[in-house]
């Protein structure tokens, strides 16, 4: 687990943009229960969720098309939440950070770490925009 004060910064990277963050199993399953398209950011602490994922996730919203709930989990930090998010992206292997786009609780499109690590913030950014364009 990462303190609090470590990991602050790295939170309000998107919850200042209005993503939801998730600490629990539970509220995994009832934010992905919801009607419509979300999209769940694993966060992380490692560089390249810093350089790119986040970014990438920020510029994203700037589409036309955007999800209808957007939401984010930590992983080291919300254990429970990080797994039960995971477990909705099967068969995928667990990687932080990571981003899935779910449409009516089905996952629809995923960005795995070897998708972002090393991809600039722009190109993860077209492709969840090419993401949203299709399923919003």
């Amino acid at each position: 687990m990462y303190p609090a004060e470590l990991i602050k910064p790295m939170r309000e990277d998107l919850t200042n943009l209005g993503f939801e963050e998730l600490h629990t199993a539970e509220a995994v399953d009832a934010a992905l229960a919801k009607e419509g398209t979300t999209l769940v950011v694993v966060n992380s602490v490692c560089g390249c969720a810093a350089a790119n994922a986040r970014p990438g996730a920020r510029m994203s919203l700037q589409n036309a098309k955007r999800p209808d709930h957007i939401v984010t989990v930590f992983a080291g930090v919300d254990k429970a939440a990080v797994d039960a998010a995971r477990g909705h992206m099967v068969p995928f292997p667990p990687s932080s950070p990571s981003m899935a786009l779910f449409k009516d609780g089905e996952l629809v499109h995923m960005l795995e770490r070897h998708h972002i690590e090393g991809r600039p913030a722009q190109l993860i950014a077209e492709n969840l925009s090419d993401a949203y364009n299709e399923y919003c």
